[in-house]
């Protein structure tokens, strides 16, 4: 069992930079892909970035590659999602997931955070 606990969300402007944290304060993210989803109001799910747990290999949706870098420490059980160059419609809901498998589906992902709120302002 791993119970996630996302940080770090808030208002920000257009342009501006902010770094979400996703900490297992259950269990452990070892041996878990991790990713970020996020979803906006009235929107659907959405993936956003993904980490492998052995050797990172991160993964982004095409919105967000290189503008956001996703990154994990397994000795501290914890993953981050650094955005970078933000718009407003980078606004939404951003949630982190692990999985034991892999993929960009929701329904891989068996362990939610709880969620932490980003709105970018114009």
């Amino acid at each position: 069992q791993v119970r996630l606990v996302e940080s770090g969300g808030g208002l920000v402007q257009a342009g501006g930079s902010l770094t979400l944290s996703c900490v297992a304060a259950e269990g452990t993210i070892n041996g878990y892909v991790m990713a970020w989803f996020r979803q906006a109001p009235e929107k659907e799910r959405e993936f956003v970035a993904r980490v492998t747990w052995s050797t990172p290999d991160t993964f982004y949706i095409d919105s967000v590659e290189g503008r956001f870098f996703v990154s994990r420490d397994n000795a501290k059980n914890t993953m981050w999602l650094q955005m970078n160059s933000l718009k407003p419609e980078d606004t939404a809901i951003y949630y982190c997931a692990a999985s034991s498998g892999d993929g960009a589906r929701a329904s891989n992902y068996g362990y939610w955070g709880q969620g932490t709120q980003v709105t970018v302002s114009s």
